[in-house]
């Protein structure tokens, strides 16, 4: 869907599509394009709700980067789950992961509203309900695609609105250097990546009361149980999400051809955005070794 949206962008425009690309860019977008309709087959980055297609380039000085603009937010979305029941379970459980962790990020990101809250969490009831049974009956669970698909869209429009945090601050440059899906990043990251959260977190638990009840909320409203503390449904969550990793088989990033000896110009490129703590070097290097 980012390929046809850049193409729709680009047939009434001169030049290379690399020349528009944030961080990259020589030339201003003007917001041209021919109608595009978006179609998706599987529910995860939400860029049916979104302005922005994701480009990128593998390898030694590869990039992902984004070529945006109001007018790119798709003429017309197409939301149909029954042509979702073929999407395999591996590619369910990766996409799904992303619009997790899309609504998840969205939601405790330091730029969340009231309006993004509500969708956040409506998104993340429904990925509740629907995540596992879609991957491990979708080809015949009808319903289950169906909060899988809904999620996914609002996951989207909470992200345009809100932004994200760390694990998609990590997304961009270990999908530029190695052929690793996005949604494998996000995957096999956010487990780690919230208990380290967590855990800067409760260093000053009056200071960043707000934020932890969101995680514990998260917390409960994934592993359907409250405990009726708050700091043991915070705890709940990254159990929970290793727990899916675990179930759905997400791979680690080794399994990608990353190593230690790369972290170093992963880290150089990855930043905090939009997290309710600011993780240091150290810290965000502890949630890639956990993983790889």
């Amino acid at each position: 869907m980012d390929a046809g949206k850049a193409i729709s962008a680009m047939l009434l425009q001169e030049g290379s599509v690399a020349d528009y690309l944030e961080g990259r860019e020589s030339r201003k977008h003007n917001g041209r394009k021919i109608p595009y309709v978006a179609v998706p087959t599987s529910s995860g980055t939400g860029t049916e709700a979104t302005k922005n297609a994701v480009l990128s380039e593998i390898g030694a000085h590869g990039y992902k980067n984004s070529l945006r603009h109001d007018n790119l937010v798709p003429d017309l979305a197409l939301i149909d789950p029954e042509l979702m029941l073929s999407c395999p379970p591996s590619l369910t459980a990766a996409c799904g992961l992303d619009a997790l962790t899309q609504l998840f990020e969205s939601y405790v990101s330091t730029k969340a509203s009231p309006m993004s809250d509500a969708l956040a969490l409506s998104g993340l009831e429904h990925l509740a309900a629907g995540f596992l049974p879609a991957c491990e009956q979708g080809d015949r669970d009808i319903v289950a695609r169906s909060h899988m698909a809904y999620a996914a869209f609002l996951s989207g429009v909470v992200l345009a609105n809100a932004g994200l945090g760390v694990v998609h601050g990590f997304a961009s440059p270990i999908g530029g250097y190695f052929d690793i899906p996005h949604g494998v990043v996000c995957g096999t990251l956010i487990g780690e990546a919230t208990r380290i959260n967590l855990d800067v977190l409760f260093e000053n638990v009056e200071q960043n009361r707000l934020v932890l009840e969101k995680f514990a909320r998260v917390g409960v409203l994934l592993s359907g149980k409250s405990s009726g503390s708050m700091r043991q449904d915070c705890t709940q969550l990254p159990v929970v999400l290793q727990q899916w990793i675990e179930r759905t088989q997400i791979p680690k990033l080794g399994h990608y051809g990353i190593s230690s000896s790369d972290f170093t110009k992963i880290l150089d490129k990855t930043n905090n955005k939009n997290s309710p703590v600011i993780l240091n070097r150290l810290q965000m290097q502890s949630i890639l070794e956990a993983r790889l």
